[in-house]
């Protein structure tokens, strides 16, 4: 799966805004680590890389930016996220690429695990190695 777009209710009224959002119940883990991006400009792309264990849900919670997904078995996808209501849901074996940032854009991302390297496939060809490892493998199963 190249990432499942998620919908979060916002609460408000005269005052203003709120979006509250909860482990399992909005997302399908716990969270164990929360950063953000930002003052990023809009020529600069981040990510280059995938993950072995970690699953995240990326939310532009102020601007906008754009994420290119790739499964390394020919499946690719670009998503604007240009909402603080919608969250990209991202599982372990996706290679992502963030760019075109709007002025202010803050990118949230909300991480199942802590932050560990080894985690890390941050060469694209070693990361197509390892899905089509992966995918032979389950097919031999």
């Amino acid at each position: 799966m190249l990432g499942k777009m998620l919908q979060f209710t916002i609460h408000g009224d005269a005052r203003g805004s709120l979006i509250a959002l909860e482990n399992l119940k909005d997302f399908p883990f716990e969270v164990s680590r929360v950063y953000y991006i930002f003052d990023t400009l809009s020529n600069v792309r981040r990510g280059f890389h995938a993950h072995k264990k970690l699953k995240q849900v990326l939310i532009c919670v102020n601007g906008s930016c754009k994420i290119h997904l790739d499964n390394g078995l020919g499946e690719t996808k670009e998503v604007l996220l240009d909402r603080p209501d919608i969250g990209l849901f991202l599982g372990a074996d996706v290679w992502h690429e963030m760019y075109d940032f709007s002025d202010h854009a803050v990118l949230l991302v909300l991480a199942s695990e802590y932050y560990d390297e080894k985690d890390y496939i941050r060469d694209y060809n070693k990361f197509l190695e390892y899905v089509r490892e992966k995918a032979g493998d389950t097919q031999n199963e």
